[in-house]
């Protein structure tokens, strides 16, 4: 069923911040002798939040300002033509603020009480709320048709510091909800600078949050925050700074490099599979040092 207004625009209906817009039409002197606009003055930005266009808007406050009007009246009163003033009626009658009667032999129309507008808002604010919790109960069955054990596994990219800050957040999101809390990482100097310059925070939120970590740096340098172990590798070829930093958490896999022009990139692998397999070889490692 068509929805009589965009959703996403439900909540922000009474927002003290929203720009206000005035309608202000213009009209000849040679409309049949109709009176001015009244209403230049009506702050239209809540109509347009509901959806409704200029046009419609137009309609409706004319309707509002002169009440019972047949459609070719109402069309010189808003100088649109007769068969889109008739199509905007239509939707208006369907939205429920307008209305029609007949008057010797003529169809007149009619704006329904300005309340009906905050009653439409407040039944399409329940709807969502109502379609909010019964999607929270879905959460699970729909993860379970994207993280089937064995399936596809799922590659997705990111570039910059914006793209390596989602992954990072994306660990904690994720990670925070597990059982463990716990995620592994392998701590590359190379990229490491370029990691925690894309979240300052990380350490401060991960711990705020009860996630911990275990990371295995590959060159000297890198410390503990809480919550977090950390045991070292170091090199004997002087590689460092041609090392990856990988992340394994939650049922993937991210690696955070460097691109030709020193620019971080990073990669995530969604698959339980693979997880489990870099999860097995780095816990094996671990063991050893």
């Amino acid at each position: 069923m068509r929805l009589p207004f965009p959703l996403f625009h439900l909540f922000s209906l009474l927002s003290p911040h929203s720009q206000t817009t005035f309608y202000s039409p213009t009209h000849s002197s040679s409309s049949r002798g109709v009176k001015s606009f009244k209403t230049n003055n009506v702050d239209i930005t809540v109509f347009k939040k509901i959806g409704l266009s200029d046009k419609e808007i137009k309609v409706y406050l004319k309707l509002l300002e002169y009440g019972a009007v047949s459609v070719r009246s109402l069309a010189e009163l808003t100088e649109l033509n007769r068969g889109t003033t008739y199509d905007i009626l239509k939707k208006l009658q369907e939205l429920g603020i307008v209305s029609f009667y007949h008057q010797d032999t003529k169809q007149r129309f009619v704006a329904e009480d300005p309340e009906k507008i905050l009653k439409m808002v407040e039944n399409e604010k329940a709807k969502l709320e109502d379609a909010g919790e019964k999607l929270k109960e879905l959460i699970p069955e729909l993860k379970s048709l994207q993280d089937k054990e064995g399936s596809k596994p799922v590659t997705k990219f990111y570039e910059g510091r914006d793209g390596i800050r989602f992954i990072l957040d994306d660990v904690l999101s994720l990670t925070s909800e597990e059982k463990a809390k716990e995620y592994y990482v392998y701590s590359a100097a190379g990229v490491r600078e370029d990691v925690y310059a894309a979240y300052p925070d990380f350490n401060k939120k991960r711990v705020k949050l009860g996630v911990k970590a275990m990371a295995i740096s590959l060159s000297q340098g890198g410390g503990t925050y809480g919550l977090d172990e950390r045991k070292w590798i170091v090199p004997k070829d002087g590689s460092k700074e041609n090392m990856t930093y990988i992340i394994i958490y939650a049922g993937k896999c991210a690696f955070i490099s460097l691109d030709n022009n020193r620019s971080p990139v990073g990669v995530i692998i969604e698959n339980q599979m693979i997880y489990e397999t870099q999860k097995t070889i780095f816990l094996q490692l671990w063991n050893s040092l």
